[in-house]
């Protein structure tokens, strides 16, 4: 095709026309969403791209206000001679009349757009019932002998009542229906409604066919995106060391403040980055009874109730720990070592614990005291992070009530081994980006390809 396919978003007032639009522009900010009638007053487009290319145009119309009065009057209409006119000709006669202009201002807008356009969908609040302007307002819009997909919007709302929507719609001949939650769409919902289209739209097939395989491979592009995010984050906590001197114990706690303040920060930019890949703005997932609000969790990472939140369970140890809000262990070669063991060690292990632990023990023999970030912690960031991914790829973009992270079942990551991939990082300090620029060497970068296949695989159970 030589230009774009263009589709018609119709229906009466407040079904989600806009919200349609929303979800599969993935843009916020098209339109205005509220719950009051009649918030769309004037036709707005979009385009959906493929390599650059539009393929695809939306048109946001107005609700149809009073369909009733619209049908009576264009069935009224007996034009000079009395010959009979087919539908789209007794639409035109329609929209060159006065009442187009006055009373039927609304509806004239949209069946310009309908004439204008390749295909339309018309949008349905599955809460509604049936009633007599939704049939009216149905043989209105089939007068402009444009192909109709009837769209179910909120079809996962309890007060849904998506048979009789089906059956009312299958006595006005319009069997093809596609299902598509605009708050919550499901994971196959766009590409279906696209193949519900091609239907009734065969010379434009191919075009739907490229339009919903973009999709899912930015879809597939995205996830992955999101899970590096994560990883990033992990790695750079768990490499993260902090030598802090046993002496005086001040310091001591001067130091873990500080590591948990970097800790916090580093988790607050892989939220923001996690929002901006999603298309999400902070102030769109605001909502009290969310751990996620205005763009920051609620509950502190290191606070007791975080740990309880997301079922991790705390071991013996540096786990127990964090119980009391430390989140912090003191490690030496990732083992717990008391001073006289470290002394041990450098004396009983000689030239080869010396290669083996390097600086590391020579500070522990000074009475300095390593500070690492505990695997409680790493579990629990691993469980936000993923948790909110689910949670993004799960909304749509007109979506307006809270987003509720799904319950943790995440078990690998609440009380299973830690992937090996964490356990060397902390090896590896210069890897970690929390106190200074990561050093993003060839292993650093297995090392995060390696944790987002461990992130993925726990992500599907």
């Amino acid at each position: 095709m030589t230009r774009p396919l263009r589709i018609a978003v119709v229906g009466h007032t407040n079904t989600g026309k806009t919200s349609l639009l929303r979800t599969l522009t993935r843009d916020v900010a098209f339109g205005e969403v509220a719950s009051r009638p009649g918030t769309t007053r004037h036709v707005e487009g979009a385009r959906l791209l493929v390599d650059g290319k539009g393929l695809v145009e939306l048109y946001d119309t107005p609700g149809m206000e009073d369909p009733v009065a619209l049908l009576e009057c264009l069935e009224a209409i007996v034009p000079p001679g009395g010959e009979r006119l087919d539908g789209p000709a007794r639409i035109a006669h329609f929209l060159a009349g006065a009442a187009a202009q006055e009373r039927f201002e609304q509806e004239a807008k949209v069946l310009r757009q309908m004439l204008a356009s390749d295909a339309a969908f018309y949008v349905i609040d599955a809460r509604d019932p049936v009633l007599a302007k939704h049939r009216d307002e149905l043989a209105v819009l089939a007068g402009c002998a444009v192909p109709l997909l009837p769209v179910l919007n909120f079809v996962r709302d309890a007060a849904a009542n998506e048979p009789a929507w089906r059956e009312a719609l299958a006595r006005l001949g319009l069997h093809a229906v596609v299902r598509f939650d605009t708050v919550a769409p499901e994971q196959d919902g766009e590409r279906r409604l696209y193949e519900a289209l091609a239907t009734l739209l065969d010379a434009w097939r191919p075009v739907l066919a490229k339009l919903a395989d973009q999709r899912e491979h930015e879809a597939r592009s995205r996830h992955g995106s999101a899970l590096a995010l994560v990883a990033e984050l992990l790695i750079d906590v768990a490499a993260a060391r902090v030598a802090v001197p046993v002496e005086p114990a001040a310091a001591l706690r001067r130091e873990v403040a500080a590591l948990h303040e970097r800790v916090r920060r580093r988790e607050q930019a892989c939220v923001d980055a996690l929002l901006a890949l999603y298309r999400f703005r902070p102030e769109d997932v605001e909502a009290a009874g969310l751990p996620l609000a205005e763009g920051r969790w609620e509950t502190d990472l290191f606070h007791p109730d975080a740990l309880r939140e997301m079922g991790v369970r705390l071991g013996s140890g540096a786990a127990a720990g964090a119980a009391a809000g430390m989140g912090v262990d003191v490690m030496v070669g990732g083992l717990t070592l008391g001073a006289a063991a470290a002394l041990g060690a450098l004396a009983g292990g000689g030239w080869q614990a010396l290669r083996h632990y390097g600086d590391r023990l020579f500070d522990r023999v000074r009475g300095y005291r390593e500070l690492t970030v505990d695997d409680a912690t790493l579990r629990l960031l691993a469980l936000r992070g993923l948790l909110l991914v689910r949670a993004l790829e799960a909304r749509g973009h007109a979506a307006v009530a809270p987003i509720r992270l799904p319950e943790p079942a995440l078990r690998q990551w609440r009380q299973g081994a830690l992937p090996e991939t964490l356990r060397s990082a902390r090896a590896h300090p210069r890897w970690s980006g929390l106190l200074q620029p990561a050093v993003d060497d060839p292993a650093r970068q297995d090392a995060v390809r390696a944790l987002v296949e461990a992130l993925a695989a726990d992500g599907q159970a």
